[in-house]
């Protein structure tokens, strides 16, 4: 029982996906990040279905990539772009690490937050304007990736702070458990990918694993550890560095 009020409020948490109201206990929290992953996994069937039934309604044009980019947003809340948008008004006030966490805990939107929101937004439609369905199949898996490596991060990186919700949720995971449940998550996740297509997989595999370690170096060099803003960073430049790597790779093939 609460292994389902786990997936219930992992849900909750980190989607808009209607759930029943349950308490937030901490027995119930403990194994909440290993269905994290489940979040990405919807992200990514709604928009294999939106690829291969959108055009119908849609057509090629740009109306048809809009709402693609913004399907991720609508299931999600944009809880993860605003850990994103909180981490570049932080990074960008080029103040000390004490700073830069209390920029983070800010509610308000700073100038930089707002250019790189724009920014974000404007790479993602050029990248997926140029996605086929054959790319798609990758990256729908892409979107569970993301997620069991910001988990992983959430229970095995050094935090910040001893307060939010990074810090609360790593307290109450079982970290050898959960830490297991996500590493062999990723060894099926990884070789779903690859199998997929062995060329664009592999590609966006090895992308992901570069900004794992880029999160990892630049969370503790900057901030002297991760947060949930941080991990919604992560998620949010994984995913697009995914799709810009796997669409670079295909215009190189082609171009060859």
């Amino acid at each position: 029982m609460n292994l389902v009020c786990a997936a219930i409020i992992a849900f909750s948490m980190y989607s808009r996906i209607p759930m029943p109201r349950i308490e937030w206990t901490k027995e119930r929290m403990r194994y909440m990040m290993c269905f994290f992953p489940l979040v990405g996994a919807a992200i990514g069937i709604l928009m294999l279905l939106w690829m291969r039934f959108g055009r119908v309604v849609f057509g090629e044009g740009n109306l048809f990539t809009a709402v693609l980019i913004l399907i991720p947003v609508i299931v999600t809340g944009g809880i993860h772009m605003d850990g994103f948008l909180d981490t570049s008004d932080a990074l960008s006030s080029y103040k000390s690490m004490e700073e830069k966490l209390e920029i983070l805990k800010d509610s308000h939107t700073g100038a930089f937050a707002v250019l790189m929101c724009g920014c974000y937004f404007v790479l993602d439609f050029g990248v997926f304007s140029e996605v086929n369905m054959e790319i798609m199949k990758v990256l729908a898996t892409g979107f569970v990736l993301s997620r069991i490596m910001s988990g992983l991060s959430i229970v095995t990186f050094k935090k910040a702070k001893n307060t939010g919700l990074a810090a609360s949720f790593s307290d109450m995971a079982q970290r050898r458990t959960v830490g297991c449940v996500l590493g062999a998550c990723f060894v099926i996740c990884a070789a779903v990918m690859i199998a997929a297509d062995p060329f664009f997989g592999t590609v966006c595999l090895l992308t992901a694993v570069c900004v794992f370690v880029f999160y990892r170096s630049l969370s503790y060099r900057k901030f002297g550890g991760i947060t949930g803003d941080l991990a919604g960073f992560f998620l949010q430049v994984c995913e697009l560095a995914m799709a810009l790597a796997a669409v670079t790779a295909q215009n190189i093939v082609q171009i060859h």
